[in-house]
């Protein structure tokens, strides 16, 4: 016998009038006389199903008597409409076959702190506010990638170990290998995956990635997930043009696929619903006039001096600007990585761009046009103080056929963060690492 339902929550409206089998876990009990009703979730969605006495053994009236919270149980019943339920439809119970009875669930209705929730993660989870946010996310992820290969990318795997620092930073994670010195765990795999550029064209990693930044903000994570497109011949307004255009594709479908759980985490969807193309564009020059005439409006925003970076202040006065994202581009050089291509009518600044969220998100992606010149890039790896050898196989790759090309790096988190309305980032990955956070 099997012991797969008949269906899921999800999809209960094509049985309406049927009996079937759920499989789930109890969300909440109610008892009133000879009714019992049981909120039962499967992941796909909750139902209530109605447990009364007079139509039902008394074997399964005790069992369903019996039932706690995060209970795990088959429940067998009718399909029945009605309008008040969410969901539109309730089942009305014939048999209840108890599966692991729960004792003390820790988390109940009642408020916990966050540390405790955290400590609780695994348990977590569970409540419909995480589970809105997570599946959210994995629709992101879906809707990300599937955007991306319908435009004819490649998903192109790079290590998670790696001999030396993508970026030249310290903040790295080492580990010993065997015989041969250090290695660290990826801070990006954009270096990697620009050598599958120059075989597939278009191309693209999504993983996880990790920055050992001593960041106790709200915004960061030791260990976040990474989605870095990279394509040949393509200029900096290329790049920016690729990055709206897959962005407002992923916002749209959540939108569409996710309305359900964006009315439960209460999320205002009008700006989301303006997230459609093209974005507004200021240059860092732009940024820093803005700043400097309407500092005042943000807390702990301060004029900036040119050459120096914006703080999340900054970034949160930059976006009240604008109805939707907006690219801050042509940073100063000397702020940005070492393989950006610098603007040839003004070398100084680089031709890069971070997209800056709407309602005080933050930078969602980072990018640029890289640097195809070999000599180029050979005399900024020194200037940065690099080993060449290191990034010898990296220059290779402008040895050998070199072109033009541009990519950028979006944080997974960060964009959940912001298109869930979430206030914390730790609320947007499954088990978030963070400085003082290794458990469970």
């Amino acid at each position: 016998m099997s012991l797969l339902p008949t269906t899921t929550i999800a999809q209960i409206a094509a049985y309406a009038n049927q009996t079937v089998t759920l499989a789930g876990w109890i969300n909440h009990k109610t008892e009133k006389g000879k009714l019992v009703f049981l909120m039962l979730r499967d992941g796909s969605g909750t139902i209530q199903c109605v447990v009364f006495r007079k139509q039902i053994s008394e074997t399964t009236f005790s069992t369903a008597q019996q039932l706690t919270q995060e209970t795990s149980c088959r429940i067998t019943g009718s399909v029945r409409a009605d309008e008040r339920a969410p969901g539109g439809f309730e089942l009305d119970v014939h048999e209840i076959e108890l599966i692991h009875l729960a004792h003390e669930y820790p988390i109940t209705p009642k408020e916990h702190g966050v540390e405790f929730l955290m400590e609780h993660r695994h348990l977590w989870v569970r409540s419909s506010r995480q589970h809105a946010i997570l599946r959210i996310r994995a629709e992101i992820m879906a809707a990300a990638q599937e955007w991306l290969n319908a435009q004819g990318f490649v998903r192109y795997d790079t290590p998670i170990l790696t001999a030396t620092a993508a970026e030249g930073t310290t903040n790295l994670f080492a580990t010993p290998y065997f015989d041969q010195g250090n290695a660290y765990l990826a801070q990006t795999g954009q270096l990697y995956v620009e050598s599958g550029m120059m075989s597939f064209g278009k191309v693209y990693c999504f993983g996880p990635t990790f920055r050992a930044e001593k960041s106790k903000t709200r915004r960061h994570l030791t260990e976040f997930w990474m989605l870095e497109p990279e394509v040949a011949f393509a200029t900096h307004a290329d790049n920016l043009i690729l990055q709206e255009q897959m962005l407002a594709a992923i916002v749209q479908r959540i939108l569409q696929q996710c309305r359900r759980e964006l009315d439960l985490l209460e999320r205002d969807t009008l700006p989301l619903e303006r997230v459609l193309p093209p974005f507004p564009r200021i240059t860092y020059d732009e940024a820093l006039e803005l700043i400097s005439e309407h500092h005042a409006e943000v807390e702990g925003c301060t004029p900036l001096a040119w050459g120096e970076d914006f703080g999340a202040p900054h970034e949160t006065l930059i976006a009240s600007k604008f109805d939707r994202p907006v690219f801050v581009e042509k940073f100063p050089a000397a702020l940005k990585a070492f393989y950006m291509q610098p603007d040839p009518d003004r070398p100084e600044v680089a031709l890069c761009a971070d997209l800056i969220a709407p309602e005080g998100y933050g930078e969602l992606i980072g990018g640029s046009q890289r640097i195809h010149d070999a000599d180029l890039l050979i005399e900024r790896i020194q200037a940065h103080g690099l080993s060449l050898d290191d990034y010898q196989w990296y220059v290779d790759l402008r040895r050998y056929g070199s072109v033009p090309h541009s990519g950028f790096g979006m944080g997974l988190e960060r964009a959940v963060t912001w298109i869930t309305g979430t206030r914390h980032i730790r609320e947007t990955i499954p088990f978030p690492r963070m400085l003082y956070r290794l458990y469970p």
